[in-house]
Formats: structure tokens, C-alpha cells, sequence
């Protein structure tokens, strides 16, 4: 609710000067007086830039001594919703998800001492489109390495971010994660009244009947959602043959599994959707015993500025520094126009901070 709120003040900021029917003069006599001069020096230190240098493999777990590994498992690290395109806001780190997973994956593929991969999910899902190209980027990579791939959720991993895991040999889950979110969501907003009560009309040129359909100018016409439906449904069926396809053990026959609900890891194990319960630890021995290798050392991809310690590690979140105010407000930004999305549990708003 919280987004949803920041929605409708901050569109009343944006529209209430368009509609005002007379102007408002503030006057004041305030002033500001120093009682001695003031010398000194004022300094400003910005954040670097996202965006700084390839990715670098950084230790974030190594065997006990006195074992020396000379190989490692890259963990690479999902999180957020996952959307095509730079992140805008003031908990958004700014990469693009789509472009910094193939990134990664390119990274790990390249470096000849990585003998296996884990997949740290934590994400309720993003675009239909982009969560496809994901699933399709891994298997490539399976294809192309012949590593071994487990998936480890760890708080969530539900619509896409479950799609992307079941292109892993095998995924793992957190004794407390939630997984599934089996089904499509489109958000659309009708802005029509809240435009007419700041005095707000809208001049629309168009040709093509349909070629503003789901527009937040009016209500949504019944031909018009009975389309969107159909564009609805045939995702959702997308997304169940891929399940099916990739895990062979789930039921069929039981609605229940691909109603877009989540479940808890124990009830996603025994309708298999995942494989085991455990911890991050049990993942990475997973793989580790898959690829046939000692002892390794555990390693994440990142960028200079962007350092790992732990395999818990999360990139910081850093606001852009282009915006005076960068909020998003869905149907007026381009890049945040309405689109299906294989996700579970967004807000109205389709708030997509911390996505990575």
C-alpha cells in the first residue's frame, strides 16, 4: 500500500499546478544573518558509477586449510524483480538484470577454473519476456560448458524467478523460502478520474482502435480485457509447459500447482517443484560433488566497486545521480509502460526497486 499511496501523491504534486484556476504568491521576509565570517573548505564525495570495469571473481568462501583449491564454483547472484532495462529509483542499483545475468554467465564460461555453478534466487519474478530470455541464457550455458547447475532459493523464488530455476539441474531451497507463483499478471490503472478532479483533459490522436488498449486515460472495455485475457492466458500456458518440461515429477492434474499461489519449500518438495531442502552451504556441496573436482574455492562476479565477502552478499543500493526526483510512475514513463509479468505479489503500483 505504501507504493500506492506515493503513487497518488506524487501524481497530485505533478497534476494539482495544471489545474489550479488561479495563480497562489507566497511572500516572506525571511533572512539570513551570520553573526562571523565563515571560512573553510566544503567537499563532496559521489558513489562511483554502477558500471565500473568487467566483472572480477571475488573469494567469498574457501576449504579449510591446510587444503589449497585451485578450482571454483561461481555463485551467481538474482535478485529483485527482474525487468530489461536499468533500474530508476531510490533503491535501484541501476544495472539492467537481463544484461548483467549474461554477463556473468559469459564471465563464469570464460574462466576455465570454474567446474560448477549455483544460482542464488531471490526474486518474486519481472517481464514475461525477460524472465524467457533468462531461462534460455542458462540453458545455453549448460549446453555450451556441460557444468553442473543447481538453483538455491533462498527467501523467494516464485513467477520468474522460479521459471529461471528450473532451467538448474536441480534446485535447492531454503527450509523457509516460498516458492511457485505459477501464472501472469498485467497491472493497468485508470487514471480518468483522478485527472478530471485536478482538471486535467486529455487530447488523444490516434489510428488503430486498439492501439492504445489498456490505456489509464478510461475504463477498460469488456472487448478489450477479454483480449488481454486471451494475451494472459497464453502466457500462463507458456510458462506450464515449461515447468512440466523441466520438472517431470510435478502433477499434472493438480490445479493448485499453476493457480499463481506460492508454497512453502516442504509443500513445493513434495509436489516437485524443487528437488531438496537446505542451506546455501548444501547448494555449493551439491555442485561441488557433481563436478567431479576437490575441494573448491567459492567465488561471485562482480565489478570493483561492487565488492563480495560473504556468499550472502548483495549489491548496495545506490539512487542515480541524474534525477532531482526519480520516482516512476507507471503509464506516463516509457520504459515503465504496462507489460505481462511473471510475478508474484506486486504491489500496484509495480514499485520495481531493488531489482538487480
Amino acid at each position: 500500500m505504501r507504493g500506492l499511496l506515493r503513487l497518488v501523491v506524487v501524481l497530485l504534486l505533478l497534476l494539482v499546478p495544471c489545474g489550479c484556476r488561479s495563480g497562489m504568491t507566497v511572500n516572506t521576509n525571511a533572512r539570513l544573518t551570520l553573526a562571523k565570517p565563515v571560512q573553510g573548505r566544503i567537499s563532496t564525495d559521489l558513489p562511483p558509477r554502477r558500471d565500473s570495469g568487467p566483472l572480477q571473481p571475488m573469494v567469498v568462501d574457501s576449504p579449510p586449510a591446510p587444503a589449497v583449491a585451485s578450482t571454483k564454483i561461481a555463485l551467481i547472484d538474482v535478485d529483485g524483480v527482474l525487468v530489461n532495462g536499468n533500474q530508476v529509483g531510490p533503491y535501484s542499483e541501476g544495472e539492467n538484470p537481463l544484461a548483467l545475468f549474461r554477463e556473468k554467465l559469459d564471465a563464469a564460461a570464460a574462466d576455465r577454473s570454474i567446474v560448477g555453478v549455483v544460482i542464488r534466487i531471490n526474486s518474486p519474478g519481472g517481464g514475461v519476456t525477460v524472465c524467457d530470455m533468462m531461462h534460455h541464457e542458462l540453458r545455453r550455458f549448460k549446453e555450451r560448458t556441460q557444468l553442473p547447475v543447481t538453483a538455491y532459493i533462498m527467501e523467494v523464488g516464485a513467477g520468474g524467478g522460479y521459471y529461471l530455476a528450473t532451467a538448474a539441474d536441480t534446485i535447492y531451497a531454503h527450509p523457509t523460502a516460498l516458492v511457485g507463483g505459477i501464472g501472469v499478471v498485467l497491472n493497468l490503472y485508470n487514471l480518468q478520474d483522478a485527472m478530471g478532479f485536478v482538471n486535467v483533459a486529455v487530447q488523444q490522436i490516434k489510428a488503430g482502435h486498439n492501439i492504445d488498449m489498456g490505456t489509464s486515460l478510461r475504463p477498460l472495455a469488456p472487448e478489450t480485457a477479454a483480449m488481454l485475457q486471451q494475451m494472459a492466458d497464453d502466457f500462463h500456458r507458456r510458462f506450464q509447459r515449461v515447468v512440466v518440461a523441466n520438472r517431470p515429477a510435478v502433477p499434472r492434474d493438480n490445479p493448485a500447482v499453476f493457480d499463481g499461489r506460492v508454497f512453502t519449500a516442504e509443500q513445493a518438495q513434495a509436489l516437485g517443484l524443487i528437488d531438496q531442502l537446505g542451506y546455501l552451504e548444501d547448494a555449493i556441496s551439491d555442485v561441488q560433488s557433481r563436478s567431479g573436482c576437490g575441494p573448491s574455492r567459492v567465488v561471485m562476479l562482480r565489478r570493483e566497486t561492487d565488492p563480495a565477502r560473504t556468499p550472502y552478499a548483495v549489491t548496495a543500493n545506490r539512487p542515480p545521480l541524474d534525477k532531482l526526483m526519480p520516482l516512476s510512475i507507471p503509464g506516463l514513463d516509457r520504459p515503465d509502460l504496462p507489460t505481462f509479468m511473471y510475478l508474484w505479489g506486486i504491489e500496484p503500483t509495480g514499485d520495481r526497486g531493488g531489482a538487480k
